[in-house]
């Protein structure tokens, strides 16, 4: 599992999907979110803005990143 870096604030789920190369595009990223690909802490999440905290679990297809 990847750790990624993030801010104090915290980092959206579509923003976290491209920083961790999960993704190439928003797009990409708002695609598979509304189809039920992508997980947060192992429950299906179709947020794409969803709030993520140093901890979540962020896993798609067979990779998985953590929110440091």
């Amino acid at each position: 599992m990847r750790d990624i870096e993030v801010g104090a604030g915290g980092i959206r789920l579509g923003q976290l999907l491209k920083l961790a190369d999960l993704v190439e595009t928003g797009g990409d990223a708002k695609e598979l979110i509304a189809d039920g690909e992508v997980r947060v802490n192992g429950e299906v999440e179709r947020r794409r803005g969803r709030q993520l905290v140093r901890g979540d679990v962020v896993a798609l297809g067979g990779r998985r990143c953590r929110v440091a």
